[in-house]
């Protein structure tokens, strides 16, 4: 797998790799989210991404919409706790109209005040929504209990009171302090010589003016592991238990990636889904995540079952953590997960839109992005006795936090 770099002037880098599918993807990847909003901002990083479809110095709303749309294409975009992204998927011969509309809409919307106070409406719809999906709000809650009054804790989305406040001149406020060109990764996958693709990051991506970032962001707040059982009107008990967990640079974080697979991943076979799900019939959606940031991680455990079988749910997960924390894998468990996490990754990485994605990441994140021949093979050194230590760290029963929705 071949990447090809380039740095702008202004500091913006670029990374691409050329393939032979007719269809072309790339995307600008910000290194800002919800975490650097200041107290009166949160939600802002979630608004902008949404504000900044509806109106360009040179295009309305909806031709903004329609560029990619007139020719197959689509254009999307997503924020999270660190990073906001815009990007595209359309045919090669559409590469520089994409890169073009990216531009526009991240460097030159207008805001215009009808257009805010339409996307509040839709953003509100959002949030309510959220409320009534327990499932996807514990996680947010839950957050919110590993990092307490701590920025990592606020949710994405924001409250209803800030939304309302937001106007052009905090928006713009943001973006300045925020947006900054060293920060910027532009990635692409597609048909398209590497030459081409520089000419038009140059041509469009270059003329923005430099602006380098001059802050890192904060530690967090020490964590202090808690229990809360919240009241919900709900037919299922939910359940998140979790603690904090490696950051972005930890060493061991591709052991815990390996840890979490087995027990809780997407697979069928992990353990928990195997001892709730397929041996007990007791819990129909149960998995496990981790997710690395900037100077912290979180790892979670999430399942959904009736309250008559919460007791016994909590006792067989009890059960697995122990087994992970007190037994060492043997040497065909350890291959057959190995095998499972080489299997996904490469499964996701045929996936263009993926690849693109998780490249970009890498390369803002490190400064490179490995193969997967390199990553496999830091995933076939890692030993039976580096999966017993992490699971003894991070899975150690005194720092667990638990949040039920009862």
């Amino acid at each position: 797998m071949e990447f090809q770099t380039y740095t702008l002037r202004n500091g913006i880098r670029i990374i691409h790799r050329q393939d032979k599918s007719p269809v072309a993807y790339c995307g600008l990847l910000i290194n800002t989210g919800s975490r650097d909003e200041k107290p009166e901002e949160h939600g802002i990083a979630h608004f902008i991404e949404h504000v900044i479809f509806k109106g360009t110095k040179k295009r309305k709303a909806y031709h903004v919409l329609s560029r990619l749309d007139d020719v197959g294409g689509e254009l999307n975009a997503y924020t999270t706790k660190e990073e906001t992204c815009i990007y595209a998927a359309f045919l090669k011969q559409d590469y520089e109209r994409a890169i073009e509309l990216i531009h526009d809409i991240t460097f030159n919307s207008t805001f215009p005040q009808k257009e805010l106070a339409k996307e509040k409406e839709v953003i509100l719809d959002e949030i309510n929504s959220y409320k009534d999906s327990p499932a996807e709000l514990i996680y947010d809650e839950f957050e919110e209990m590993l990092f307490k009054n701590d920025p990592m804790g606020r949710n994405i989305l924001g409250t209803e009171k800030r939304l309302k406040a937001f106007d052009e001149s905090m928006i713009r406020q943001f973006m300045q302090r925020n947006y900054n060109t060293d920060q910027m990764v532009f990635c692409s996958v597609g048909n398209v010589s590497f030459k081409k693709v520089i000419k038009w990051a140059e041509k469009y991506l270059g003329s923005v003016e430099e602006n380098l970032r001059h802050f890192d962001r904060s530690d967090v707040n020490v964590y202090i592991p808690e229990s809360q059982t919240i009241e919900k009107d709900t037919h299922q008990c939910h359940v998140l238990i979790g603690n904090i967990a490696y950051d972005y640079k930890n060493d061991k974080r591709l052991q815990l990636h390996l840890l979490n697979n087995l027990l809780g991943g997407p697979g069928m076979n992990s353990r928990l889904s195997l001892a709730l799900r397929e041996k007990n019939g007791i819990a129909y959606n149960v998995e496990s995540s981790y997710a690395p940031y900037y100077g912290t991680g979180v790892f979670n455990i999430y399942f959904g079952t009736d309250e008559e079988n919460l007791i016994r749910s909590f006792n067989i997960i009890d059960r697995e953590l122990k087994t992970l924390r007190d037994k060492s894998l043997g040497a065909l468990q350890l291959h057959k997960a190995i095998r499972q996490l080489k299997g996904q990754m490469a499964i996701s990485s045929d996936n263009r839109e993926n690849l693109m994605l998780s490249m970009g990441k890498s390369y803002m994140l490190y400064d490179h992005v490995d193969s997967l021949d390199t990553i496999y093979k830091k995933i076939e050194s890692i030993k039976a006795s580096d999966i017993l230590e992490v699971a003894n760290e991070i899975l150690d029963p005194n720092n667990l936090s638990y949040l039920i929705y009862q």
